[in-house]
């Protein structure tokens, strides 16, 4: 009855599947975006990939408070994929 996972509710044409493909597609270390050393009690950091995606998708959607950006990616399928 639901889809069995979020690809399926995401179609070919949608743009998020654009800004995925697109920033898979840079070579983000060439233009300065590293991870960074976490200490040993720290938590892994996010990879800057995924925050770039984020933001694309935010400016896309004219969200421009990362607040409001933090609560869409707890409630978005279209973040969650």
């Amino acid at each position: 009855m639901f889809p069995e996972s979020l690809d399926e509710y995401i179609g070919d044409g949608n743009p998020v599947r654009f800004i995925d493909a697109f920033v898979d597609s840079l070579d983000l270390q060439a233009v300065g975006f590293e991870r960074a050393v976490p200490n040993e009690s720290g938590r892994p950091p996010y990879y800057p990939g995924d925050l770039l995606k984020l933001y694309m998708y935010g400016y896309l959607k004219h969200v421009r408070s990362s607040r409001r950006l933090e609560k869409e990616a707890k409630r978005n399928v279209e973040l969650m994929w």
